[in-house]
């Protein structure tokens, strides 16, 4: 028998948000090796240790290959017919008294990772009809949607840093050495970061933590947790109050400018010095240091975002790079021209504007933003009897049950559902609740395309990567219709082109009247007529790029396997705004009552002998999707309390040893690691772990459990304006165990 001959495809790593491509030789069905894909016209060959790994996730035999459905309360394997059935009864059975928010669907983060959940899962949750929408993003980003959509009018578009061309990179909140970069999709983000200061440029960060980022920059500034709205304040108050102002380009479009003098008048740095932990001196020379670079850019994330104040934070980040100049220009904050996105008019936009509370949660009155509640609530709304409660969930990737607040209570509240559905390739702690689980297929045996994060882009790219191995069952697309189907009652064995049928010729309607694009004028059903035959999602971006700012086929993406490079970012600010006048609100009335409360922030009495816990990334490790790959979580535990060594010595902590650490909604216990690292007054536990729970089947996590950091968050404690959950700058007090 004749050996197979070596196959090598490129395709792009679906496990982060730097969108590296990687190089995967073949032999047969069997995967040889992973490289960094060196032609790939973003990524360059750089690759993390994650990339690497698609093997050891694609065979791993804990990965669900077949449905399991709830038989006699064992969860046991079924055919596909069977588990669809099982979903249509179960679901009728929810909805037989016609309540729609009797179902809760809760997407997670791989669903930006997936060409499914972001072409499906729209119309997934339009066919449950439910005001119970729940996501990761407002237990991570909420507050950047938030703050985007009240200055620019359109949520989806946040400014990201021009890294290739800054001469001044302000980093708060953020490690991108370890995350690969997060709401900036930048491959070699380390490289990026070494390169501005080649060329004489300054790089600033701002964490609590000394991280491998930090040790690379210019300058660290060793930040109190939970204060970095707090001296953004005091840095925008310093470039008003000593005239540093440059409006730059923008300015005709720019309202609220002026208001902001006032309003942040009390944000001095001396006045915030004490609660920040940063001098006076410091925060103005900084400040003016920005003011003077000739281009510069404020980059905040994660730190920022989970706390009291995060849509404050992201509000401030945008508008300092604004009143100095840099906003839609090179080198400064900018927004991605997407491939698939709305083609350049030259003609200024308008839209709807932004806004929320459009409906509220049923217990707790919490109000939605972007379609969603908060992931808080989720618990209470399962768990409080009355019209309207939570009685089912659906659960499409992620693992709430350890990433969200209140992760044990809401571990409890999942006992009392009828009927849980969930959409995993694992049996962890979340999916051990569900009826019927359905698993998509690995990461090489489905198409992969960045619909999310090219939007998120340094760079103007795009790379499209087929399936390189045939799945034993359905398509992510195609489960995820099917169940849209379901809960429009069309039941299990509806024809799948109901649904496709209406997305395509939706699209493809748009897509001739939209002016400006490549594609206006013409006949919707000529323009569907081009991909014919080929997969529903295939078609669907085919219509979406045709249509773009730069014309591209689906044919033209699969003859470039190394991606297409469009070019450095562009000014493209008035391309994007979508307030109903076409101006950017600097000011929004909403931040007026923040900044109030902001300020009263500084007069609180800080207690001496407090800890902040704050959490941290690995950079082998995403929340807790990686952690039954032995590759990344053997050696060196990595879920280790982080404490500062004159902590360690007043609490009687030894390194190596184990502490008790107990917030006001619970207490765990860790292992300590005794480091500099970390600033007095402050702990770090990592986010995502705490695994071995009994009916899991995760075989690997279960011997690298680690703790779960989830039990010490307090869900009645959120950035009011996002919902967002607070992960960081929570209160502790720390004992030996």
């Amino acid at each position: 028998m004749t050996e197979p001959e070596p196959t090598v495809h490129y395709r792009t790593c679906p496990l982060c948000e730097a969108t590296c491509g990687l190089e995967i030789t073949m032999l047969g069905d069997t995967v040889q090796r992973i490289r960094g894909d060196r032609d790939d016209v973003f990524s360059k060959g750089f690759i993390c240790p994650k990339g690497s790994t698609l093997k050891q996730l694609h065979e791993d035999p804990d990965r669900l290959r077949r449905p399991l459905v709830r038989r006699d309360g064992e969860l046991v394997e079924a055919t596909w017919e069977e588990a669809f059935a099982a979903v249509d009864q179960g679901l009728a059975r929810i909805w037989a008294d016609g309540d729609r928010d009797a179902l809760a669907i809760y997407l997670g983060n791989p669903n930006a990772h997936t060409i499914g959940g972001l072409l499906f899962g729209g119309p997934l949750i339009k066919s449950l009809g439910s005001h119970n929408v729940y996501s990761a993003s407002t237990v991570d980003q909420m507050p950047r949607h938030v703050s985007s959509g009240l200055m620019w009018g359109n949520p989806g578009a946040m400014a990201v840093p021009d890294l290739d061309r800054t001469d001044y990179l302000l980093i708060l909140g953020a490690n991108p050495f370890e995350s690969n970069g997060s709401l900036c999709t930048a491959p070699d983000f380390p490289g990026r970061i070494a390169a501005i200061r080649e060329r004489g440029g300054q790089v600033v960060v701002v964490d609590p933590r000394r991280t491998k980022t930090a040790d690379a920059a210019s300058e660290h500034l060793a930040i109190r947790p939970g204060t970095d709205a707090l001296w953004l304040a005091a840095l925008v108050h310093v470039v008003l109050a000593e005239n540093l102002v440059d409006l730059g380009e923008v300015a005709d479009i720019l309202d609220g400018v002026t208001e902001l003098g006032p309003a942040l008048a009390p944000f001095t740095p001396e006045a915030v010095a004490t609660s920040c932990r940063i001098d006076a001196e410091t925060t103005r020379r900084v400040a003016r240091e920005f003011a003077a670079a000739p281009s510069a850019v404020a980059y905040g994330r994660i730190g920022t975002h989970t706390v009291r104040f995060g849509t404050v934070a992201s509000w401030l980040c945008d508008v300092l790079s604004t009143i100095t100049g840099n906003l839609d220009r090179p080198g400064g904050a900018m927004f991605p021209l997407r491939v698939h996105g709305s083609p350049v008019t030259g003609k200024p936009t308008t839209g709807r504007g932004f806004r929320t509370g459009r409906f509220a949660s049923r217990v707790s009155g919490r109000p939605e933003v972007r379609g969603e509640l908060p992931t808080s609530v989720l618990a209470e709304e399962i768990r409080t009897p009355g019209p309207g409660r939570v009685r089912a969930l659906l659960t499409v990737g992620g693992n709430p049950v350890r990433s969200i607040q209140d992760s044990e209570g809401l571990d409890e509240a999942l006992d009392e559902l009828e009927f849980m559905v969930s959409v995993d390739i694992y049996l962890n702690e979340t999916t051990r609740h569900a009826d019927v689980i359905l698993p998509p297929p690995s990461p090489i045996e489905k198409a992969h395309f960045d619909l999310a994060f090219y939007g998120l882009s340094v760079r103007n790219i795009a790379n499209y990567s087929p399936p390189i191995l045939e799945p034993d069952g359905p398509d992510e697309c195609e489960i995820l219709t099917r169940l849209a189907l379901i809960a429009s009652g069309l039941g299990p064995d509806a024809d799948l082109s109901n649904l496709y049928d209406l997305m395509l010729g939706s699209l493809a309607a748009s897509a001739v009247t939209t002016e400006g694009g490549s594609l206006h004028g013409q006949d919707a059903d000529a323009v569907l007529a081009h991909t014919t035959g080929r997969p529903i999602w295939e078609r669907l971006i085919d219509v979406m790029t045709r249509s773009g700012p730069y014309g591209v086929t689906i044919d033209d993406l699969e003859a470039h396997p190394h991606g297409m490079d469009f070019g450095p970012l562009q000014p493209n600010l008035r391309n994007t705004i979508r307030t109903p006048d076409g101006r950017v609100a600097m000011f929004p009335e909403v931040f007026a009552d923040e900044l109030v409360e902001l300020a009263a922030s500084m007069s609180q009495e800080l207690d001496a002998d407090a800890l902040l816990l704050v959490g941290r990334r690995d950079l082998r490790s995403n929340n807790s999707w990686m952690h039954n790959v032995e590759v990344l979580v053997k050696g060196k535990p990595r879920c280790t309390l982080h404490v500062n060594p004159g902590d360690a010595d007043r609490l009687a902590l030894v390194d190596g040893g184990s502490a008790e650490v107990t917030s006001a909604v619970g207490t765990l216990v860790a292992p300590v690691e005794v480091t500099d690292a970390i600033a007095p007054g402050v702990v770090s536990l990592p986010h995502g772990w705490g695994h071995g729970a009994d009916g899991t089947r995760l075989g690997v996590a279960a011997r690298y459990a680690g703790v779960n950091s989830n039990i010490l968050t307090d869900p009645a404690i959120t950035d009011p304006l996002s919902g967002n959950a607070q992960l960081n700058a929570i209160p502790v007090t720390v004992s030996p165990a």
